[in-house]
């Protein structure tokens, strides 16, 4: 099972700050995709979030294995 946290805007719109995928080898640009379809009101996001598995930031072709904690980290502005 993959552990998906969820921070600020994107935790607020799925209305959790945790969710666990059961898909296996699965890679994080799927696991960006599967959230968009599972969690529609996330589509847009997920095109501009960052990934960190296990506190390491990691791009689209990363593979997630069992056990892996994958932070969806939304875009930061400020001024």
């Amino acid at each position: 099972m993959i552990n998906v946290l969820l921070f600020a805007g994107i935790r607020e719109k799925a209305g959790r700050d945790t969710i666990r995928c059961e898909r296996k080898g699965i890679t994080v640009g799927e696991l960006k995709l599967w959230l968009a379809e599972t969690y529609p009101e996330l589509a847009d996001d997920m095109k501009r979030v960052m990934i960190a598995v296990n506190e390491e930031f990691a791009d689209d072709s990363t593979v997630l294995k069992d056990g892996d904690q994958v932070a969806v980290i939304p875009p930061v502005s400020g001024g």
